[in-house]
């Protein structure tokens, strides 16, 4: 049922521009390096979105969808030109296989269903693919280039470990998260205030869309169910305090501002293997420091690409 709202909510958006599509395929909108965006990217990567959030296409989000969509584009071919830089990067096909199979969880499919989706709305999930390829040689660049900085504080993971030993059952809470740019501290107060008053108008979903820095931000900011163990500690005590539906006080970082959104909360029987704990415990603590990485270092790259609009945003 899911996937036929999205097929038919996309459709009214298809309908919409079907007359001037194809007129727009090889108008250039805007050049990133050395790489084109046309117009007809744009208007496929809308329809990509509408897909992966689960949202539907409205003539007044138009202008929010465009944006949003042009913002995608771009921050993936600045990935793509660092990328060409190393010659050496690898992917794993099993890594690929698991980030398509979490983007069809996201909209409650199977990777089949989500791919016919794409094919009904005049897509080529190949493009997909390789989109969700570049994600995958982005974070193994990021990998290779600060695996040498990835120092996790062993005393933390074992204070955690002790109180996962006094707990019968385990909290998991459903997530989302908006991760702005960073801002100069006498700044911080009032674009905390702001993108609280465009929740408050818009909705988490369509802020995180439109604003967060963060990977998710395709995604309406989903994290999907995460595990209280695998939370840390200047993230957790902002989550388990902030009541379902709401969004949590914001946690002010060096790379950035974090907010969440917990959507929903249940609990879980405990896994009784330390070991598989701990091993999980300190790979959530190197995820969360290669993500910082990666924020920094795209940041870093988005300052010394030059892009240029030949057609006005």
């Amino acid at each position: 049922m899911k996937s036929k709202k999205i097929i038919l909510s996309i459709f009214v958006f298809f309908i919409y521009y079907a007359e001037i599509a194809s007129a727009m395929k090889a108008t250039l909108f805007a050049t990133v390096g050395d790489k084109a965006i046309t117009q007809l990217d744009i208007i496929n990567e809308v329809k990509t979105i509408l897909i992966l959030s689960g949202q539907s296409f409205t003539e007044d989000r138009r202008e929010e969808l465009q944006s949003a969509a042009i913002k995608s584009i771009i921050k993936r071919n600045i990935k793509m030109i660092e990328i060409e830089k190393y010659d050496n990067l690898k992917f794993s096909n099993d890594d690929l296989n698991i980030e398509l199979n979490n983007l069809a969880v996201n909209v409650n499919m199977d990777l089949d269903t989500l791919r016919n989706t794409f094919i009904t709305n005049d897509l080529d999930f190949s493009v997909v693919r390789e989109q969700v390829k570049t994600e995958v040689l982005w974070n193994s660049l990021i990998f290779e280039i600060y695996k040498d900085r990835l120092f996790v504080n062993q005393e933390e993971i074992n204070e955690q470990l002790k109180s996962f030993q006094q707990k019968e059952d385990i909290d998991e809470y459903l997530i989302s998260e908006i991760i702005l740019e960073s801002v100069p501290i006498d700044q911080v107060d009032n674009e905390i205030q702001k993108i609280k008053e465009k929740i408050a108008v818009d909705g988490f979903e369509k802020v995180a869309i439109n604003f967060s820095i963060s990977e998710t931000s395709l995604k309406g900011g989903n994290l999907g169910w995460i595990n209280e163990n695998l939370i840390t500690d200047n993230f957790k005590s902002k989550i388990i305090n902030t009541p379902v539906g709401e969004i949590s006080e914001p946690v002010v970082l060096p790379e950035g501002i974090v907010i969440f959104k917990v959507r929903d909360k249940r609990k879980t029987k405990k896994n009784k293997n330390l070991v598989e704990v701990k091993n999980q415990l300190i790979s959530a603590e190197k995820s969360k420091i290669l993500n910082m990485y990666s924020l920094s270092h795209y940041d870093n790259l988005r300052r010394t690409i030059t892009i240029n609009y030949l057609i006005n945003e």
